[in-house]
């Protein structure tokens, strides 16, 4: 949860101009809900066609709501905190976006010896919680290798567990792979922008990205490549590429509703269609507040289904075999966010922006 509050704090508080960022941001915005909108759509028709819990699942007759004590709506009312430490005492992972950019937009209005002395305070304390969850990280292939008994144990007893863990994994996978190869290419057609020209200028960051399972770590090699071989602007691609890392995240809003519903409805839980469709929306609210660290997507899921009073057995389940996941779903947040960054630096060299330059023909169709 801290990395969630200073990852947007330190992000937006470094924003120099609040004009260019409000010209520049409300493109990005747009671009950012509207992709994640529709990654979560796609996610949940996968979900329900799919349907890897179909003992519990069931669109129609015989839905019930979803027990009070564990529904996520209550969980959403809670999304002004009272204070900063409820937020974190509570799990408020909501609450903690919220006033990380309410207190961001505050420093954003302050002198600029006191905005630069805070902007580097918490953008300091980022990095050292970074280089912290660099170290917890390191630990993981002892929780995996646990719980990878554990799961061989479960299949030893219970071969329809197994299925149910693969039907989830496609699940994952499938909408992620249709996000990042249909509608996100469909996106760029739309803007008349080429599809395959700008996936192979972003392949090297692509590629970091997959191996690192991090966009933090592709961060700087997704700038250079906009730069140098689509000619984005520079001033484009160093504002909304790391913006884009920290609130624009198409893979973990397919990850958290599909792994929220399979989780909350394997132990019990049924949700109503008017519901389902409602996590359309809260999985892309949360997937803004995911930081760009490796792990991140995996610990805000948690964190929720703690806020949803929910089970946390059957992600350690999934944990041992996350790393698949979390590959496919790094490489599809940072082609997202090339995609948005490509799209608004055509938008403003059409509008004749003079914070950039004219779109690259290397782009054009």
């Amino acid at each position: 949860l801290p990395i969630v509050f200073l990852s947007i704090t330190s992000t937006i508080s470094g924003m120099k101009d609040f004009q260019e960022m409000k010209r520049m941001g409300k493109k990005i915005l747009t671009y950012t809900i509207g992709t994640t909108l529709v990654a979560g759509a796609v996610a949940l028709l996968l979900f329900v066609f799919v349907n890897p819990v179909r003992s519990v699942l069931s669109i129609g007759e015989g839905v019930a709501a979803v027990p009070a004590q564990g529904s996520y709506f209550s969980f959403l009312l809670n999304i002004i905190p009272s204070n900063l430490f409820q937020a974190f005492a509570e799990n408020n992972v909501i609450g903690i976006a919220f006033v990380a950019i309410m207190l961001s937009l505050a420093i954003l209005a302050l002198p600029k010896d006191q905005k630069e002395f805070l902007h580097k305070l918490f953008s300091s304390l980022f990095a050292a919680l970074l280089k912290i969850t660099t170290f917890v990280i390191t630990l993981m292939p002892l929780a995996v290798w646990a719980f990878v008994n554990i799961l061989a144990k479960d299949l030893k007893t219970n071969y329809d567990h197994f299925s149910t863990l693969m039907l989830y994994l496609a699940c994952v996978i499938g909408a992620n792979l249709i996000q990042g190869i249909i509608i996100l290419p469909l996106m760029l057609k739309f803007k008349k922008i080429s599809p395959w020209k700008s996936f192979k200028g972003m392949a090297p960051a692509l590629t970091v990205a997959f191996f690192s399972k991090s966009s933090n770590a592709a961060l700087p090699v997704a700038i250079r490549s906009a730069e140098e071989n689509l000619g984005v602007s520079k001033k484009v691609s160093s504002f909304t590429l790391p913006l884009c890392s920290v609130i624009n995240m198409n893979g973990c809003a397919a990850f958290i509703l599909i792994t929220t519903l399979f989780v909350s409805m394997l132990n019990g839980m049924v949700f109503g269609p008017f519901e389902l469709v409602g996590w359309i929306f809260i999985a892309t609210i949360a997937a803004i507040g995911n930081a760009g660290v490796p792990m991140g997507c995996f610990f805000l899921t948690s964190a929720l289904l703690i806020g949803m009073k929910g089970p946390l057995y059957t992600m350690g389940l999934i944990l041992s075999f996350y790393a698949i996941i979390y590959m496919v779903e790094t490489v599809l947040n940072v082609w997202s966010d090339a995609c948005i960054t490509i799209a608004v630096d055509k938008d403003l060299s059409e509008a004749s922006d003079p914070v950039t330059e004219p779109l690259p023909e290397v782009l054009s169709e």
